[in-house]
């Protein structure tokens, strides 16, 4: 169904529109803007994964003292 859903002059269409509505003048800051909010979501990411082995390296399985009073 969205097998050819980007065809060449769909990107036009779409630059031409961002053009008419922000004008040429903005769309250098937005695009600046929008490459820097990735770039720390990027670092911000990379840190999580960092992060994530030392949490899977804790002992989580072993048995919760409620569940051991019980039996």
């Amino acid at each position: 169904m969205l097998r050819n859903a980007f065809e060449p002059w769909h990107l036009i269409l779409i630059i031409a529109v961002l053009v008419l509505l922000f004008g040429s003048k903005k769309l250098p800051d937005m695009a600046r803007g929008l490459g820097r909010s990735m770039r720390i979501l990027k670092a911000e990411a990379k840190t999580l994964k960092a992060d994530e082995p030392d949490a899977a390296a804790r002992p989580e399985a072993a048995p919760r003292p409620e569940a051991a009073a019980r039996h």
